[in-house]
């Protein structure tokens, strides 16, 4: 089975930082894009970030500058470093890729930011 696990979730202050991580087993990680989704209560799952397999990455505009992704291949880990952390950032946060054709989803880690 591929597996996708989240962790790192939490409840931050406004202002505050959180690193999520993202470990996938069952195959090597190695050659595979991922990215980085949420979705908040009441709002449609948006894509925040994502990572190529030669790790370049891209963002949303809305954590341009403030999010960081990364890989590290050799321990099947992928990142999500949040700093400069918004109210409006609260959401659960997925990790995903594509394996053969189907989409891998994690089960998600609460991320609460508060006023």
């Amino acid at each position: 089975q591929v597996q996708l696990v989240e962790s790192g979730g939490g409840l931050v202050q406004a202002g505050g930082s959180l690193r999520l991580s993202c470990e996938f087993s069952g195959i090597p990680l190695k050659l595979h894009g991922m990215r980085w989704y949420r979705q908040a209560p009441g709002k449609k799952r948006e894509l925040v970030a994502s990572i190529t397999p030669g790790a370049t990455s891209d963002y949303v505009d809305s954590v341009r500058g403030r999010f960081s992704v990364s890989r590290d291949n050799a321990r099947n880990m992928v990142y999500l470093q949040m700093n400069s952390l918004k109210f409006e950032d609260t959401a659960v946060y997925y990790c995903a890729t594509v394996y053969s054709g189907n989409w891998i989803w994690g089960q998600g880690t609460q991320v609460t930011v508060s006023l």
